[in-house]
């Protein structure tokens, strides 16, 4: 088996992130690329980035639409058995691209964007939860040598958010979702980052708002998920916190797992640390509170 570097990355638009998408697959060199929310129709995809991917090797498989939603899996290890539905899966009212998977080398990969919720016990999350139970009815075919890689829109833990007071009342922490996610990894998936760094603050994703970032009052909601026979592979796990920073970056920062060897070693769990001091329990709000 061939060492692979494994990176998922939800970029809020391929289309404005490009002139740091392309810089960072030179630097990082992931192997399979998991993107969401790339926002864009697959031709103006193509139109806009197939050369360029092409140079750097990569094979595409995409599930997208104008404007909203949006995944694509970048490979140079393979790309078969394309599949761009999640059989069963609910829309809202129609399929949404939300989901993309190939066999890329030895490994089944998943792309996965999980709606967002938007509130507890509306419709929206009500979708939520049947789509993630499709998600799971698609994994449970073969999970051994399968890997989820994306946006689930699900905070595990309250490890996994900054405060969880902060987030009383909210989506992505709900009992009902938790328990969703948990199902899912119940078919035999691993959380390799978390497996990695158990009790550390990792976040994933920063809002924009209230210099949420910069005082390092986040989630970890993008998750790398994978089977047993790719799980015990794990050389290092961690988050590109870099890819997050300067000007014109996406809320999200890339998580990179590299199987069998770490080029740059056992880094992490986050990469660079953040420098701000973390803030004391109950006296910072999300953005959108009152």
């Amino acid at each position: 088996m061939a060492s692979v570097r494994i990176a998922t990355w939800n970029v809020n638009s391929v289309k404005q992130r490009v002139p740091r998408l392309l810089p960072w697959l030179d630097e990082r060199q992931p192997d399979v690329v998991c993107l969401q929310e790339t926002k864009l129709a697959d031709d103006a995809f193509v139109e806009l980035l197939g050369a360029e991917l092409a140079d750097r090797g990569y094979a595409v498989a995409l599930r997208g639409e104008p404007t909203w939603n949006g995944v694509a899996i970048l490979s140079r290890v393979g790309l078969d058995d394309v599949a761009t539905e999640l059989a069963g899966a609910p829309g809202f009212p129609h399929p949404e691209a939300r989901a993309v998977s190939a066999v890329c080398g030895e490994l089944r990969v998943l792309s996965v964007y999980v709606p967002n919720g938007r509130a507890p016990a509306s419709d929206h999350y009500r979708y939520k939860l049947a789509w993630l139970a499709s998600l799971r009815e698609t994994v449970a075919a073969g999970p051994e040598t399968t890997v989820v890689c994306g946006d689930m829109n699900i905070a595990p833990t309250d490890d996994d958010v900054f405060d969880p007071d902060a987030y009383v009342g909210q989506t992505h922490v709900t009992p009902p979702e938790r328990e969703a996610l948990a199902e899912l990894q119940a078919l035999g998936l691993r959380d390799v980052v978390r497996d990695r760094w158990p009790g550390k603050r990792v976040f994933t994703y920063w809002d924009y708002r209230a210099g949420m970032f910069h005082q390092d009052l986040g989630m970890r909601i993008d998750l790398v998920l994978a089977g047993a026979t790719v799980a015990g592979r794990v050389e290092a796990a961690w988050v590109d916190r870099q890819a997050r920073k300067g000007s014109g970056p996406s809320d999200h920062a890339p998580v990179i797992v590299d199987l069998d060897e770490a080029p740059d070693g056992n880094i992490g769990p986050v990469v660079p640390p953040p420098s701000a001091p973390r803030a004391t329990p109950g006296r910072a709000k999300l953005p959108q509170s009152p």
